[in-house]
């Protein structure tokens, strides 16, 4: 049986919930939903007010995500955050969860429940949705008390799509919520970008669709700021300007040679003509700066981890 709500019910529950009723003609609500062919009438919000919380980019991607993903996640969240912009995902366990703690860690995000404002789903990143609380705003359309559905998902990527400046996709299988929300963002015109992955890799099946059929193909931070037009304003962001971060120590003389020339996204041959090195010789140092924590790769080139993933 359907459930029915009264309207002055649910505005007496928001109190306690800490959330407040934020209709289609308030101030707050973001113009840019009506883009929508649904827009909500109204949102739940918890936390800071949206129109403080622009620009807007989302990060979308899989649940069940690879290590690397996570961490290409947590990068761009934070270089998106680190360049003004409020970072948009929808909470849930995987991508979405790295993006969300990538751009705490340098600003603000939002995260858009599947759920009723006062539900937190999944309940193992209660604590991540709090921490965005905090430095951001949770979102839903769903009123106190409406359990996380499977069919509320697809509906709530709407919201991050239209929300969004941009959409990001980082990893999605094949029927992912990913390609969803990919879907609603071209649908209103928004960019779309993502990152590819290995050829025959299932979570690179969404990416690489989406780069065939147009969107734009970024290999690290430095390719999104650049085609957002941004510029990385936060320490530790790959290409920003000022003074060089220190070497870590213990490096062998190869490997401090290419982490000294590695100061933007780059491919082993590149390394190699930068440092002298001949290209095993380069391949071998980053297979050394990857296993000590200090380089990842993304889409066959390599870019420092922020300083303070790695060992020093």
């Amino acid at each position: 049986m359907a459930r029915e709500l009264d309207g002055a019910t649910v505005l007496a529950q928001l109190p306690a919930t800490g959330a407040r009723l934020v209709a289609a003609n308030d101030r707050e609500y973001p113009g840019a939903l009506m883009d929508l062919f649904d827009p909500p009438a109204g949102l739940f919000v918890r936390g800071d007010r949206l129109d403080r919380l622009e620009p807007r980019v989302a990060i979308v991607g899989a649940r069940n995500c690879s290590p690397a993903g996570r961490e290409i996640a947590s990068i761009l969240g934070g270089a998106l955050a680190g360049a003004g912009v409020c970072v948009v995902s929808g909470g849930a366990l995987g991508i979405d969860a790295a993006a969300h703690r990538g751009a705490l860690e340098e600003g603000t995000s939002v995260s858009v429940l599947g759920s009723g404002i006062d539900h937190a789903y999944p309940p193992q990143n209660r604590q991540l949705l709090e921490r965005v609380v905090t430095s951001g705003a949770l979102v839903s359309e769903y009123p106190p008390g409406v359990p996380a559905l499977p069919f509320r998902f697809p509906a709530r990527n709407r919201i991050i799509a239209a929300l969004s400046r941009a959409v990001v996709v980082v990893e999605g299988a094949v029927g992912s919520g990913s390609m969803i929300t990919a879907d609603h963002a071209l649908d209103i015109g928004r960019e779309v970008f993502a990152v590819p992955g290995p050829v025959a890799g299932p979570l690179s099946a969404v990416p690489h669709f989406l780069i065939r059929e147009g969107a734009t193909l970024i290999r690290g931070p430095e390719d999104l700021l650049s085609d957002l037009g941004l510029e990385p304003v936060a320490a530790g962001v790959s290409g920003s300007e000022g003074a060089a971060p220190p070497s870590p120590q213990g490096l062998g003389s190869a490997e401090r040679r290419v982490w000294e020339a590695l100061t933007v996204s780059s491919a082993p041959d590149r390394l190699a003509s930068l440092t002298g090195l001949s290209l095993p010789e380069a391949v071998s140092a980053l297979v050394g700066l990857e296993m000590r924590r200090l380089v990842i790769q993304m889409g066959g080139r390599y870019e420092r981890r922020p300083m303070g993933g790695g060992s020093t």
